[in-house]
């Protein structure tokens, strides 16, 4: 899963792309974010060649459990309001490349000595592959924070009416991802997908908390859209609008996210001999299940239990939707 991936270092990465994965690595970035003054965006980019048409994958970074300033990212739920678009979530605007004084032109001089921004970086770098190759396509994805850059990313690439690059575009897969827009941006964003048949799958597991942030309510008015695909504790999906129990914090729903707390505590001790030791959990993960016997859903949101969905987890079929999982393997 590239979004998982996209967690280790530069070195590690190109290890897995062309060792493992038998792909051709492209670049790893760190970004500037003119407002924290500091290279906090990462994303990696590969192409898969054996496929026909070539598909080029952007993957962006989420949030580490120990960087303050992707966490001040996160926490950063001011508006930025895009005209015509809606309202967006302003940290992870500024995370993407965001304007200090200019907000979202369509065209900046990017220097040899400037600091690198990733929409204007990536959005030329896919310029640069896709021109040279008219059939290729590409996706991108990203986990939490990183989900968050990947929708955003296509959204800046509407609103400045990319139209052929939107043509090029394959999907967007986001897991773990939060709410980044209000009502008016979820439907300008579902009507650019549909005039450019770019399919947009977000994925979330059980009691994943961050993916029920911001509130969706009158006072902060962040609201999901698009198709969600929902996996329980045992892997099993289904296909829904929104996923249950959706600003999390429910007196109803405590008993029943505790319960799942304890079982996923036990899973992550017995999966590996059911499952294979591929599915191993380290110490950390394991921390953080006992962590979630206290909070529960903080450990539903870790790229592991995403990364176990995609190889494990089925889904109906579905008229729309035939078979999610194999689309989610390469992600």
């Amino acid at each position: 899963m590239a979004a998982k991936l996209s967690y280790e270092n530069e070195d590690f990465v190109q290890s897995v792309v062309r060792d493992h994965w038998k792909m051709e690595f492209l670049t790893f970035y760190n970004f500037w974010n003119e407002y924290q003054k500091q290279f906090s965006t990462q994303a990696f980019m590969f192409r898969d060649t054996s496929s026909d048409p070539a598909l080029i994958v952007v993957a962006f970074r989420g949030t580490e459990p120990f960087d303050a300033d992707a966490w001040g990212t996160d926490f950063d739920i001011s508006w930025y309001k895009l005209p015509n678009v809606g309202k967006i979530h302003g940290g992870f605007m500024k995370a993407l490349g965001q304007q200090k004084r200019l907000g979202w032109p369509k065209e900046i001089e990017q220097g040899s000595d400037s600091p690198l921004l990733a929409y204007y970086t990536i959005r030329q770098q896919l310029r640069e592959i896709l021109h040279k190759n008219e059939k290729a396509k590409f996706i991108v994805t990203g986990h939490s924070l990183g989900g968050a850059l990947a929708i955003l990313f296509v959204a800046i690439l509407a609103y400045h009416e990319e139209s052929w690059l939107m043509e090029k575009l394959e999907a967007v897969y986001t897991f773990g991802q939060p709410r980044v827009g209000d009502e008016q941006f979820g439907k300008f964003m579902e009507e650019k997908f549909k005039a450019h048949n770019v399919r947009y799958l977000r994925c979330v597991y059980c009691n994943d908390m961050v993916a029920r942030l911001p509130y969706d309510d009158r006072i902060l008015m962040f609201k999901h859209f698009g198709t969600c695909l929902y996996f329980n504790s045992c892997y099993r999906g289904e296909v829904v609008r929104e996923e249950q129990n959706k600003n999390y914090f429910s007196v109803v729903w405590a008993i029943p996210k505790i319960l799942n707390a304890v079982w996923e505590l036990i899973r992550s001790f017995i999966i590996p001999y059911i499952k294979g030791p591929d599915y191993r959990e380290g110490w950390f993960q394991r921390l953080l299940r006992i962590v979630g016997l206290v909070i529960p859903g903080l450990s539903d949101h870790g790229p592991q239990d995403y990364d176990n969905a995609t190889r494990l987890g089925s889904l109906p079929s579905t008229p729309q939707l035939q078979d999610p999982t194999q689309l989610l393997k390469l992600e």
